[in-house]
């Protein structure tokens, strides 16, 4: 069993009957991703009509609605297909989480315009704050950046891109730049050509390109062939 502080309601609904278990928010959370075991999440033995009232569900009704009376069994159901609640200190904890992620994509994927290089994380945070932007902890970032980057552009000048690059590497040194290309961003399409090199269609942050293209030419010694691709 765990912190009884940390309790909330795990409720599923079916057939016009409701199932309540008292389970810890963040270890039931960790438990829908697969993150948890059962035991740990679990903080009663019972499963209630109205845990609130202390109203237990029948045997009957849990075999006649979950063909078992296997606590187990049930509870693992009511908290697959069910809603957990969650307390104001874990969702202030994936505020937080969503807050860095999105940090992290503006700086990756951003430059500043007057200088076309990447915002340090803390500059964007800054505009963040200085812009009151309100972030959804229950909407992905990729969702969310877009509207986030208007705002952030009446404090902070910010370009937001994706760029499309076509890149040739030398035969000698496919091998090595592999991973780098990797790292760095997504690839779209590669063709090894008959002489050994390798022409490869990239998807780069635009936050990232300089640092791809010193990388690149400081391993190919200048020698590689960079092209922009217009989407």
């Amino acid at each position: 069993m765990t912190d009884i502080s940390s309790s909330v309601i795990a409720r599923l609904k079916r057939n016009n009957r409701v199932f309540e278990i008292l389970v810890d928010c963040e270890k039931a959370m960790d438990y829908k991703k697969g993150n948890a075991d059962i035991d740990d999440v679990v903080l009663t033995t019972e499963v209630f009509k109205d845990v609130k009232k202390g109203e237990h569900v029948s045997e009957s009704d849990l075999n006649e609605e979950f063909k078992t009376t296997n606590f187990k069994e049930i509870v693992t159901i009511i908290l697959k297909n069910g809603e957990v609640q969650l307390t104001t200190e874990y969702k202030n904890k994936l505020r937080e989480q969503k807050r860095k992620n999105i940090i992290t994509l503006i700086a990756q994927n951003s430059v500043d315009p007057k200088t076309n290089l990447p915002h340090p994380p803390q500059r964007i945070d800054n505009a963040l704050q200085e812009a009151k932007v309100n972030i959804n902890e229950f909407k992905d970032a990729d969702e969310q950046i877009k509207d986030i980057v208007r705002q952030l552009t009446q404090i902070l000048p910010i370009k937001y891109e994706i760029k499309l690059l076509n890149l040739k590497i030398p035969a000698e040194v496919t091998g090595q730049s592999y991973p780098i290309l990797k790292k760095f961003g997504n690839i779209i399409k590669e063709d090894w050509i008959n002489d050994g090199s390798l022409s490869v269609n990239l998807e780069v942050p635009a936050g990232l390109q300089n640092e791809l293209f010193n990388k690149l030419n400081s391993l190919t010694h200048g020698k590689i062939e960079i092209i922009e691709i217009t989407k």
